[in-house]
């Protein structure tokens, strides 16, 4: 297990190098100067290059990529040429908001995605399966952001029971909790269908092995079947693929925070992007993309645990 924890770490090493070059090319393109936009509008061409020495922007790509890399080994992401604020700091106050989210999301999608896609299962080929599986396509179908304006428009003008902007407090309050309600419904919902879809898949697949054909003719009924015997051995995919909507969900959380005005590391990457602040887009950058491959290399640690035959592969 440990030599499998090992390989998988070696693995995320040349991932994550990857991203941080593909990052830091991808902010070499933005059409406005970063020395200019701290200097501001009324700057004389002196002080803009005076700030562009002191910046490094004067220094051949390779040598900003490098410098770059040395200046985060020792834990220095920069500072925010906007507000002049450290970017770690910015982001240390933004990704507690985007995991409360996270968690608020995942907390009623995994559930009701494994116990809708078990349903289906169960009642295969009726009209309550058929039912659920068009709700799951419809699910995945929908776009983010619509989904979003939909329930702030529902529940935010038409019945004005919900606050649909901003972070009103911890989670613990009733205004912190009330606040977080649309935004997790949203970013949720695109991760009930896969689930339920992937569970009925791999709970019908089960349904076929010896073992089930065992447990019925010992008689027990189909209901039991289902939930104690095949479901235990049909989550080994389900859990591959949460693992992986996971990762998506950083992406979906840039969508939901925007939408939200939820104060979360995805607003502030846009926000960035948008001012051309650069170290502030690449910190958010490696932000999630650390956290996007950490949950890739837990799922492959839980994949091998729940199945040992892949720590031999």
């Amino acid at each position: 297990m440990l030599r499998h924890t090992l390989q998988r770490l070696l693995l995320a090493l040349p991932v994550m190098f990857g991203v941080l070059l593909l990052g830091f090319l991808l902010m070499q393109v933005v059409p406005t100067d970063p020395a200019q936009v701290r200097a501001g509008p009324t700057a004389t061409q002196e002080l803009v290059e005076a700030i562009r020495r002191d910046l490094g922007l004067d220094q051949p790509l390779w040598k900003q990529f490098f410098y770059y890399i040395g200046r985060l080994m020792q834990g220095d992401l920069g500072v925010s040429i906007i507000n002049n604020v450290p970017v770690s700091q910015e982001l240390g106050a933004t990704i507690g908001p985007t995991l409360e989210l996270m968690v608020a999301s995942l907390i009623w999608a995994i559930p009701l995605g494994i116990l809708l896609g078990t349903v289906g299962a169960y009642y295969r080929g009726s009209l309550l399966d058929r039912s659920i599986m068009a709700v799951s396509v419809a699910g995945v179908s929908i776009p983010v952001f619509f989904l979003g304006l939909v329930l702030v428009w529902l529940f935010g003008f038409k019945y004005p029971i919900l606050p649909f902007t901003g972070r009103l407090g911890p989670l613990w309050t009733w205004e912190g909790f009330t606040s977080i309600i649309l935004p997790a419904i949203t970013l949720g919902g695109v991760f009930v269908g896969p689930v339920a879809r992937m569970t009925r898949t791999s709970v019908l697949d089960v349904l076929g092995a010896d073992h089930i054909r065992t447990a019925r003719a010992k008689g027990l009924k189909e209901r039991k079947v289902v939930t104690r015997h095949a479901l235990r051995n049909a989550l080994v995919p389900v859990v591959t693929l949460i693992g992986l909507q996971i990762g998506f969900l950083l992406g979906g959380a840039v969508v939901v925070e925007t939408v939200f005005s939820w104060p979360g590391i995805g607003r502030l990457a846009v926000g960035a992007i948008l001012s051309s602040d650069l170290p502030m887009a690449q910190g958010t950058i490696i932000v999630m993309s650390l956290g996007f491959i950490l949950v890739n290399l837990g799922v492959d640690i839980l994949y091998a645990v729940l199945d040992p035959r892949v720590r031999g592969a």
